[in-house]
């Protein structure tokens, strides 16, 4: 048996030390080798003088591991340089051996059969790595456990050390273990605090020190500084929020700062007086127009202004000025409306403009005037020359426009509270026409003699409108070509229709009930109008009026 096991020694040690092969190439060369033919007697003789060795009360298929295991343990009987190998293996030390330490531990047959003599272990600056090595503690016997100095990480096997009765060195510093609950941490105070140094397991009561500032004090600073960031955002900022939660139509102060580069003197167009009027650029690239009241008013004016402007920012129509929002106070106001690079009607009829180009812009003002008849009948408009501005493509704009609103407090006619707004243009006098108390009938019919004839009643219609239209008077229809302008005769327009665009404004101005048309008949009229010029096709069909208000009036919200 001992010639046996010394061959059997060599031959593992060579595998270890010169071929340099895996555990599982050793333990398959130790599965080559067979017990020799005495093997169950030296056992048996073994057991009946130390019956607490592991491998007594075995049975033939443990043969082979009860074989293997005495193998490894004399070879690491030897290795860990105790005296009297193998009867007295008391000691396991594979020190500083990362070669070869995770070499033994992957023997689960050595483990499982541990001697009973084996009362220390040491395997401390291995670099062992992964779970703690649970197999060793088949050495139920053992006083000392040394881990340090390695790469183990998860949960330490907390009961299965409470176990040991007779473990009273344990040394786990230097490793990665996850740290254990509170309760768990009298089994450590049987052991110098020194033995788990940087191991993980001890709770770090710095850390916990500072989990408790950041809750008492850092949380709710955390807390303060988000609400008071979205509280910036909702109130200041809301166009960084999304789309579904601005309110569109309500500015701030900051918003409008930011699109003028802090109200710049760059972005300035125009100041009089109490009135400051910007260009600016809003967060998404919108090009709008900025005008800022600075004129104090008192609160029930501002709750007015704010009334006003939920209704102006629902008109959609083509032919109006869009207004975009506003933002106001009792100190300042401002109207937002989207910026047009236009002129208006005084300026464009310098350009001597053809009859068809001016119908086409009588025939827009006519399309403004059908949807605020239809959809806004509480509105009121101005259609001076001066006020009805154009787009870069030709388009009509009415850009004036104001909201009577009757006073509650009385049920008189003269107790109406009007509220003007102004969306004044850059060319555009800031002197807003006194158009109260006319029609819109009568302002349309001023408007195409404007149009047609290029002699503005020095824009004042309340003032000029009985000597203008007495002038024009007595001119038609006989003297018709006297009335319009003498650059619009070479632009083909005939006697007829010229007497009949005059003829229409003269209906429109006269105020009687029985002569003034209604806006229907004036639309019918203006497009007959504009067929003798420009003849209806298949492309270009004549619109009933009840489709001229085609944008339906919007609710506000």
């Amino acid at each position: 048996m001992a010639s046996i096991s010394l061959t059997l020694l060599l031959f593992f040690a060579t595998s270890i030390y010169v071929l340099e092969v895996s555990s599982n190439s050793v333990i398959e060369d130790l599965n080559n080798q067979h017990p020799p033919p005495d093997f169950n007697t030296t056992i048996a003789n073994k057991c009946l003088n130390n019956p607490s060795i592991r491998y007594c009360n075995h049975t033939s298929a443990d043969i082979p591991d009860i074989f293997k295991s005495i193998i490894v343990a004399e070879h690491l009987c030897n290795e860990s340089k105790n005296l009297g190998c193998p009867d007295s293996f008391t000691m396991i030390n594979l020190q500083n051996r990362p070669k070869i330490a995770p070499l033994y531990l992957s023997f689960n047959f050595f483990w499982k059969y541990c001697p009973v003599t084996i009362l220390s272990i040491f395997l401390s600056n291995n670099s062992i790595e992964g779970a703690f090595p649970s197999d060793i503690f088949q050495c139920s016997q053992m006083e000392a456990l040394d881990l340090s100095h390695n790469q183990l990480t998860g949960d330490a096997p907390i009961e299965s050390l409470m176990s040991l009765p007779n473990l009273t060195f344990l040394n786990l510093s230097y490793n990665h273990f996850s740290e254990v609950k509170i309760s768990d941490t009298q089994f450590f105070q049987h052991f110098n605090s020194s033995s788990f140094i940087h191991s993980g397991l001890l709770p770090d009561y710095h850390k916990f020190t500072l989990k408790a500032v950041f809750l008492l004090i850092g949380f709710p600073l955390f807390v303060i500084l988000t609400v008071g960031f979205w509280s910036f955002i909702c109130f200041r900022r809301p166009d960084y929020l999304p789309s579904f939660l601005c309110q569109r139509r309500k500015f701030t102060s900051a918003m409008l700062k930011a699109a003028t580069n802090g109200f710049s003197g760059r972005n300035l167009v125009a100041k009089m007086g109490d009135l400051e009027i910007y260009r600016g650029t809003l967060r998404d690239g919108t090009e709008v127009r900025i005008e800022i009241y600075t004129q104090r008013i008192s609160k029930e004016s501002s709750i007015k202004f704010v009334e006003e402007c939920k209704v102006l920012v629902q008109l959609q129509h083509e032919n109006l000025v869009q207004v975009l929002g506003w933002w106001g106070n009792r100190r300042s106001r401002a109207i937002v409306t989207e910026w047009t690079d236009g002129e208006n009607i005084d300026t464009w009829l310098s350009y001597s403009p053809t009859w068809k180009q001016r119908l086409q812009v009588v025939m827009g003002v006519v399309e403004g005037m059908s949807y605020l008849y239809e959809q806004w009948p509480e509105l009121e408009y101005d259609l001076s020359t001066s006020s009805v501005c154009l787009s870069k493509e030709t388009v009509p704009l009415i850009s004036r426009f104001k909201v009577v609103q009757e006073d509650n407090s009385t049920h008189t006619q003269e107790s109406k509270v009007q509220i003007t707004i102004s969306l004044f243009f850059s060319t555009v006098s800031i002197a807003f026409s006194n158009f109260s108390g006319v029609s819109e009938i009568s302002q349309f019919g001023v408007f195409l003699l404007e149009i047609m004839s290029n002699k503005c009643p020095n824009n004042n219609i309340t003032q000029s409108i009985t000597e203008y239209v007495d002038w024009t008077s007595t001119n038609y229809p006989e003297n018709v070509w006297k009335v319009i302008d003498e650059r619009l005769k070479k632009t083909g327009i005939t006697e007829d229709q010229a007497a009949n665009g005059i003829g229409l404004a003269l209906m429109c101005i006269d105020r009687s009930t029985e002569q003034q048309p209604s806006l229907v008949q004036i639309a019918d009229a203006v497009t007959m109008l504009y067929d003798s010029v420009v003849p209806a096709t298949p492309n270009r069909k004549r619109r009933p009026h009840k489709e001229r208000g085609k944008h339906e009036r919007l609710q506000s919200r």
